[in-house]
């Protein structure tokens, strides 16, 4: 069981932090076509922000803003964003994955392109950050009930 820490300083800083860490992790997700990063990198450091609010204030504070059962859900809703993108290109006549046959009217497949990556990004971030969290989550619980 992951207690709280004590310190009035680090239960502060990290509520500070925290914001910080998300926009970070936004940021490395929506700029992640055009330098490093992307939905992988990004989501890690989205679910550093709660795995390190969990270590500092302690788990029943961390189940008191987050459940399992809905972290499993964004976990899931991550991996269809993802096939929902893919398969969306088969019904556009392209191959699997082929943001360019994407069925949307209007637009050039340079734009088709763009959205369609952003999309898959968008649905690895979740799933990964989710994912992430609930192995935290997971592994905090063992040894609960367990004398020490």
């Amino acid at each position: 069981m992951i207690q709280g820490h004590d310190s009035v300083v680090v239960r502060t800083t990290v509520r500070l932090l925290m914001p910080w860490i998300q926009i970070f992790a936004l940021y490395v997700l929506f700029h992640g076509h055009g330098s490093p990063g992307g939905g992988f990198q990004g989501g890690v450091i989205m679910a550093s922000s709660y795995v390190l609010l969990g270590l500092a204030l302690g788990r029943q504070e961390l189940d008191r803003l987050i459940s399992e059962a809905g972290i499993l859900r964004w976990a899931a809703v991550g991996v269809l964003a993802y096939l929902v993108t893919g398969i969306a290109a088969l019904g556009g006549a392209g191959a699997l994955l082929d943001y360019a046959a994407l069925p949307v009217p209007g637009l050039p497949a340079v734009r088709l392109r763009y959205l369609g990556m952003m999309a898959i990004e968008a649905g690895v971030f979740v799933a990964v950050a989710a994912a992430l969290v609930l192995i935290f989550l997971r592994l905090a619980r063992t040894g609960e009930g367990e004398e020490p």
